[in-house]
């Protein structure tokens, strides 16, 4: 299976990113490498993540890292990485 990230989890990640570089690049990295990291590992077994429990669709999955949570839609042939947020956050209403 092959990852996709949609525009919004892309800016999801850059202002995460932003956000913990104020304080520490170095762990800011880190941060972004687990997640990809995490995500990568979908392409082996994509249906590890969760499903979402404000959806309750099977398509719609996530995965916990850190403090984020990476929420993915299985495809036929790839996996959508939607959004990344702060787990602490309120499920987004556009989705």
């Amino acid at each position: 299976m092959r990852i996709l990230w949609s525009p919004q989890s892309l800016r999801d990640l850059d202002a995460i990113h932003g956000y913990i570089a104020k304080d520490s690049e170095h762990y800011a990295g880190l941060t972004i490498a687990r997640i990809f990291s995490a995500v990568e590992q979908l392409t082996q077994f994509p249906r590890s993540g969760r499903i979402v429990p404000e959806r309750d669709e099977p398509e719609i999955r996530e995965v916990i890292v850190g403090h984020f949570r990476v929420v993915y839609r299985l495809q036929d042939e790839f996996i959508e990485v939607a959004t990344v947020f702060r787990a602490a956050r309120e499920f987004p209403e556009k989705f």
